[in-house]
């Protein structure tokens, strides 16, 4: 399949700019080193409130035009007050969430009209291991599912690749299953 972007296709991505800025920083190297921040305070109980506002990228720090919040609980079967989802939950979300910007991404670049796109993401969890019940059971999941329900002007064959091409460049996907250093610290 050709990649190709067709002026009769518009799915809201501004794929000139995204591929601009591709071939801009692609001779700035340094520029491509990017810091995402969240903030997070807590509430009440397991309740907490994750603030994301600001970012470096692009040699500098960055501001959003507005903060986003993003709230956290448990709900009411682990003694909680059930104001959010799970942080597990706010995870599966995110994976949807990228996956699903990088379908409509890839989709208008390749010329292909998206009528719905849906994720359907379930990850499955015992919780024997966050209890502290068996050592040797995981905490997180131990297999996640993610479904793609799309309606689009495209055979199963190119929204299949569409998926796909999503699926090898997420971010989210990429942190869910590769390794990452994560260093934690108290001040």
């Amino acid at each position: 399949m050709t990649q190709t972007h067709s002026n009769t296709v518009n799915n809201g991505v501004n794929v000139e700019a995204l591929l601009g800025a591709r071939e801009t920083l692609e001779t700035a190297p340094e520029a491509a080193q990017f810091k995402w921040r969240a903030r997070c305070e807590w509430i009440d109980g397991t309740h907490s409130r994750s603030t994301v506002s600001g970012f470096f990228g692009l040699g500098e720090e960055q501001q959003r035009k507005s903060s986003h919040v993003i709230e956290a609980d448990h709900p009411e079967q682990f003694a909680a007050a059930d104001m959010a989802a799970t942080p597990a939950e706010i995870a599966l979300s995110a994976l949807a969430s990228c996956l699903t910007a990088g379908v409509a991404a890839v989709a208008q670049n390749r010329g292909v009209q998206l009528k719905r796109v849906a994720a359907i993401v379930e990850g499955d969890m015992d919780l024997y291991g966050i209890l502290g019940i068996d050592a040797d059971v995981r905490n997180g999941y131990s297999d996640i599912r993610v479904r793609f329900e799309i309606d689009a002007d495209a055979s199963k064959e190119d929204i299949a690749a569409l998926v796909a091409q999503s699926q090898k460049r997420s971010a989210v996907f990429d942190v869910i299953t590769n390794p990452t250093n994560v260093h934690v610290t108290v001040a």
